[in-house]
């Protein structure tokens, strides 16, 4: 079923297109000067509104269905009747419903793009660090899963082995639409390696997922670059310390500074850089032209704090907890990668958000 605030939205959509109807069916409207602008609006809405009425109709017809099904002075055949029709009328209405929301989200073309994926260690030290290693991995073989190219664009190690930052391009069908909703805060609460009381710790990383833009997309002039070439710092004594390869990007009018070093080539690390500095510039235009994307992208990134979180990973428990869903799932398959039931309620909880916008 539709979420009640957008078939409220969708309900006045309805309204002002039966409206519109009633003004274009009256003569005297012929010598409004309006009406080129009430026949542009009624085009605009004319799709949506003819599946939305669909929509309605099927779901009459299961109301109806179900209230004779349920109703003990109706005829018996006539119950039996209405009970065998209802499956495929809820299958009927689930078809008109999924119709609806791909035609009113039809203007979103970031779905299907690859994605731009930043994991960043937040509050909680080495922990945190070994976390934001443990989400890497978790993506890596959920992409694996999927048939993904999972690539590390950028890596900044810890101690232990852990991730202080990592960003990584994930190419493949619908990547961004299936990994978007990952954005936000993720908190893991366990017992550190390093914890001899065996006390339990709460530690956070950050993920922020982004389209990834075409050239075309995004114009970015040469002069609004600052490019710096440097010897890369890899492990003593390895040849990525003798070459000057590593490349630091800022673009001047935002500030978005990118630092590429995980390539020998300069060129190699200098065409990284760009796409995700790109990518971010795609973001912060999208961002401009949509208030709510704007504020999704800076609950995306947040500070790393333990409060900012959209997931809970909690190990003495065994369960993973998805804060808007309100859902637990098992911890150990979460971990593991294995998130297509968890990605794929998120993807539908995503697109009632939109149809919300």
């Amino acid at each position: 079923m539709l979420d009640a605030k957008v078939k409220e939205k969708l309900d006045g959509r309805l309204d002002r297109f039966r409206e519109l109807d009633r003004l274009l069916a009256d003569p005297a409207v012929g010598s409004d000067p309006r009406i080129g602008d009430y026949m542009r609006e009624r085009g605009t809405l004319a799709t949506a509104m003819d599946l939305y009425q669909s929509y309605l109709a099927a779901d009459k017809e299961l109301r109806d269905s179900l209230e004779i099904a349920g109703d003990a002075s109706q005829d018996k055949e006539l119950r039996e009747l209405a009970a065998t029709e209802i499956p495929g009328l809820e299958e009927k209405l689930g078809l008109r419903e999924r119709e609806l929301v791909d035609m009113l989200l039809g203007r979103n073309a970031d779905s299907g793009r690859n994605a731009i994926l930043e994991i960043r260690a937040g509050t909680g030290g080495e922990e945190a660090a070994l976390f934001a290693g443990d989400l890497f991995r978790m993506y890596r073989n959920f992409a694996d899963g999927r048939g993904w190219k999972y690539d590390a664009m950028a890596v900044s190690g810890s101690e232990r082995g852990g991730f202080k930052e990592v960003i990584v391009s994930v190419e493949g069908e619908n990547a961004y639409r299936d990994l978007r909703m990952e954005g936000g805060g993720h908190r893991v609460q366990r017992v550190p390696e390093t914890e001899a009381q065996g006390r339990v710790h709460t530690s956070a990383a950050t993920v922020a997922v982004m389209p990834e833009a075409e050239e075309y997309e995004v114009e970015i002039r040469p002069e609004e670059l600052e490019i710096s070439i440097q010897c890369s710092g890899g492990p003593g004594g390895q040849s990525v310390n003798t070459t000057q390869s590593s490349v630091r990007i800022i673009h001047v009018p935002t500030g978005i500074t990118v630092f590429m070093q995980e390539e020998k080539s300069q060129h190699k690390n200098k065409a990284k850089a760009m796409r995700v500095l790109r990518s971010r510039l795609y973001e912060m235009k999208k961002a401009e032209e949509d208030a709510k994307r704007a504020a999704e992208r800076r609950g995306q990134t947040g500070s790393g704090d333990r409060s900012e979180r959209v997931r809970t990973y909690n190990f003495p428990q065994d369960r993973c907890t998805d804060h808007r869903l309100g859902k637990n799932f098992p911890l150990a398959d979460i971990m593991e990668g294995k998130l297509d039931k968890l990605v794929a309620e998120l993807v539908e909880y995503g697109k009632q958000l939109d149809l919300r916008e």
